[in-house]
């Protein structure tokens, strides 16, 4: 599955990539390091995903959808969700007890908040959005994945103009980290 397109088509793939890391995961022994070398490649994407949608996505949705504003804050609640418990996921072994119930409780919060978003969001946005903006902004989420953090950072700022002066200097310095630690790499 490529990447490129409108925003919709953008996240959608992320959505799919989302799926096919936790289905890798459960494929794993329990306890086994693979799982955590996967856990942290689902970090790594989930919060490149989420800065994106929340730099981009949300102020668009605020600004096109009708009750836009009271959609993009139960997106942003759920992402606070999910980043937590990535936080708490950060450095656990996979044969810590907590690490499978942690997985197992992220993917359901992220089945959900992805299920909203494909059923719900997307095709308001894909009504509200000339096609011409759903490409600008599928644009503006690829450069926005390039730049974010790699690390759960529950405590930063989810919404402009906080989230776009502080996302990728947080992103520029979790990379490094996972330069030096090898950490995202097969």
């Amino acid at each position: 599955m490529g990447h490129g397109g409108n925003v919709i088509a953008e996240l959608t793939t992320d959505h799919r990539e989302v799926d096919e890391l936790f289905a890798e995961i459960e494929k794993q022994p329990v306890g086994d390091d693979r799982r955590r070398k996967l856990a942290d490649q689902l970090t790594i994407e989930l919060v490149r995903h989420s800065v994106a949608e929340e730099m981009h996505l949300y102020p668009a949705v605020r600004r096109f959808v009708d009750d836009g504003d009271d959609m993009a804050d139960k997106e942003l609640s759920d992402h606070a969700k999910v980043e937590q418990h990535l936080k708490e996921l950060e450095g656990l072994p996979a044969d810590d007890p907590q690490f499978d119930h942690l997985v197992a409780k992220l993917k359901l919060e992220v089945s959900e908040h992805v299920r909203d978003e494909e059923g719900r969001l997307f095709p308001l946005l894909a009504a509200a959005c000339s096609p011409e903006a759903l490409d600008t902004l599928g644009e503006r989420v690829r450069a926005a994945k390039k730049t974010a953090p790699t690390r759960p950072h529950p405590s930063a700022p989810d919404t402009p103009p906080g989230n776009k002066i502080l996302g990728p200097g947080a992103g520029l310095v979790d990379r490094a980290r996972d330069l030096l630690s090898g950490r995202g790499k097969g």
